[in-house]
């Protein structure tokens, strides 16, 4: 084998120094620079795209935020409204109570002015009757006949008793 033969040797060293000056400076002058150009490049389309992000990310939250307060003040605004709503049907329902309670008084008055003169009526008419069963009574019990002042002096007797 060629190789092992140390006569062969300084050739195969010199061949080895060409091959490696020629690989190193074709490498160190060439592919790292094209390398390094790539990884720069990439670098910086990361960099990029990582500021593009924080952007989008800033403005989100912005439009979050934005969000938040339009919908907090729509949620007042519907309160405010539903409190005004309240308050007017309220008003609205107190008005109708307070004619319904007047309503309804001047018809419980006036039922108890009707209950006041049938009263009165059904007592006058109860002595009136009391002193028909008294008469009634008093002829059947004794067989005699009782006079109707006579009946109606024992009852007002009775009732003042």
């Amino acid at each position: 084998m060629p190789q092992l033969d140390v006569n062969t040797w300084p050739p195969q060293l010199f061949w080895l120094a060409v091959t490696f000056l020629v690989l190193y400076f074709i490498i160190s002058k060439i592919v790292i620079p094209r390398t390094g150009g790539v990884i720069e490049g990439r670098k910086n389309q990361i960099d990029s795209d990582l500021n593009a992000a924080q952007r989008f990310k800033a403005d989100t939250d912005k439009a979050v935020a934005d969000y938040e307060k339009a919908l907090a003040d729509a949620r007042g605004r519907a309160q405010a409204i539903a409190k005004e709503t309240r308050d007017k049907l309220n008003a609205e329902v107190d008005k109708e109570r307070s004619k319904l309670d007047g309503e309804l008084a001047a018809k419980i008055a006036a039922a108890e002015k009707t209950i006041q003169e049938t009263r009165s009526k059904a007592l006058a008419s109860v002595t009136e009757l009391a002193t028909d069963i008294a008469t009634d009574i008093v002829g059947q019990l004794t067989g005699t006949k009782v006079t109707k002042a006579d009946a109606a002096k024992a009852v007002a007797k009775a009732q003042g008793n």
